[in-house]
């Protein structure tokens, strides 16, 4: 059986084509994913704008055609908080079905860690100690506190890319004393993750595909470390060093500057100082100096949790 997950994200819809194998693995055939970027210029009021709805509608049709190459059998598309959180959400919904005949699922902020967390687990080994999974969207992140086993805390916080990025419109490039109030927003609206982290105690950060993909992708340029994100490798190990020196490159960086980076892809050279903020502010406010990252998620969770297949 040929079937396809789609993730419909708020910055990017993510494809992938995958096959059903006899010993119940699937066999990944074909993916992709497109910038559609859901919450520009109004994802704090609570809506999709006009002009990123039809890109949103543009993608889909462009997947659909993708569908009927490959002979895709069952789709499952999954929409997470640009369009859980919009006013024409389900308008958004209806007229994806009514041009692409795509059916959309909804999924809260808690089903969305669920899937996360199944994704990584099946991408990265895990242990009995207990890792931080951080997943960092558009319109979301989530963590997911967990080991080999079992989850113990999950949060969605409406902390995305995209809508931090317009909330504090910082300059070109970050001023140090625009990132001393963005921690100190962040201090304030991750106060659960700091009581659940006190109780549970991680070891590391695990990083979960997305920006985390253009960390690995710009280290390997910067460091020739030839460990760049590739489809037969799920899991990295990301040296502090070159995290810390990655992460100043880019927070001293103008846009056109990070549009020469090397392994920095167009669709993040906006929102990837937001994601390194992000990042920045879990590692010292956590004491944590271990990092992984899955290049797996929730594409690949609705795989292993809903469909029951295991990776090959």
């Amino acid at each position: 059986m040929v079937f396809a997950i789609i993730d419909l994200g708020t910055n990017t819809f993510n494809l992938l084509i995958a096959e059903r194998q006899p010993n119940n693995t699937f066999k990944k055939i074909f993916s992709t994913k497109i910038a559609v970027k859901l919450g520009e210029g109004a994802i704090n009021s609570g809506y999709i704008a006009e002009v990123p709805f039809n890109r949103g509608i543009a993608a889909l049709k462009q997947y659909q055609i993708y569908l009927k190459e490959h002979q895709v059998e069952n789709t499952y598309a999954f929409a997470t908080s640009a369009i859980r959180t919009a006013k024409n959400g389900l308008e958004f919904m209806n007229q994806a079905k009514k041009v692409t005949d795509i059916s959309i699922t909804i999924i809260d902020g808690n089903e969305e860690a669920d899937l996360i967390y199944y994704g990584n687990r099946m991408a990265v080994k895990m242990s009995n100690s207990v890792s931080l999974i951080m997943d960092i969207g558009g319109g979301s992140t989530e963590f997911i506190l967990a080991d080999k086993d079992s989850i113990f805390w999950k949060q969605s916080f409406l902390l995305g890319a995209a809508r931090l990025l317009e909330k504090f419109k910082l300059s070109d490039p970050i001023t140090s004393a625009e990132i001393s109030t963005f921690n100190n927003y962040l201090r304030d609206e991750l106060e659960p993750l700091f009581i659940a982290t006190n109780k549970f105690k991680p070891t590391e950060l695990i990083g979960s595909s997305g920006a985390f993909d253009s960390v690995i992708d710009m280290i390997a340029q910067e460091f020739n470390t030839g460990d760049e994100i590739n489809d037969s490798k799920t899991e990295f190990d990301v040296k502090i060093n070159h995290y810390l020196s990655i992460s100043k490159k880019i927070k001293e960086s103008t846009i056109n500057e990070r549009r020469q980076i090397k392994g920095l892809i167009e669709m993040r050279v906006d929102m990837i100082v937001i994601s390194f903020l992000l990042i920045d502010f879990i590692l010292k406010e956590l004491n944590l100096s271990s990092i992984r990252v899955s290049t797996f998620s929730l594409k690949e969770g609705v795989i292993s949790h809903k469909l029951g297949l295991s990776f090959s």
